[in-house]
């Protein structure tokens, strides 16, 4: 018999819940490698280069939030598996842009098996009130931890934005 579960305060609840989606998270993408043979972050790139053709490497981190250098391993093992090409730019030869190939566009817009589709079922089940509140406090949520801890009357940094569109 499961040992029931302690009374927890808010913040170790929400908490949970958020350890809880990480490892659906993981678990869904390590399922799409299986199933799909790319997985979850490779995909929301694929999603991102569809809708941004001749995307740069630095753009693209900037708009999914990763270092640089991780979205570079992302599109050289997408490079590898031929779902996306890099085009040296004629006139700055160290910037590349970024297109799908055709096996990436139908990677783009499969949907089946995939941590999106699960967003969307969600999505599409909630009211727009719901999905705003969510998006609100998963932003300020994501901001404060982007945020260093201040030491006692430190002056506060001011946050950058989450909207905030890469230059092109």
């Amino acid at each position: 018999m499961p040992e029931p579960t302690p009374s927890l305060p808010p913040v170790l609840t929400f908490m949970r819940l958020l350890w809880l989606v990480d490892h659906g998270l993981q678990r869904a993408s390590k399922r799409m490698r299986a199933d799909l043979g790319i997985t979850g972050p490779q995909r929301l790139a694929i999603r991102v280069i569809g809708r941004a053709p001749d995307i740069s490497a630095g753009a693209l981190a900037a708009t999914l939030h990763v270092d640089p250098s991780t979205v570079t391993g992302i599109l050289a093992r997408l490079e590898t598996a031929g779902l996306v090409t890099r085009r040296i730019d004629e006139t700055d030869r160290r910037r590349a842009s970024i297109r799908l190939t055709p096996a990436g566009r139908r990677v783009d817009t499969r949907l089946t098996g995939t941590v999106e589709a699960a967003v969307q079922g969600v999505l599409d089940a909630s009211a727009p009130r719901e999905r705003r509140a969510a998006e609100r406090l998963l932003s300020r949520l994501a901001l404060a931890l982007a945020e260093p801890p201040r030491r006692r009357g430190q002056a506060a940094r001011p946050l950058p934005s989450l909207t905030r569109r890469p230059r092109p």
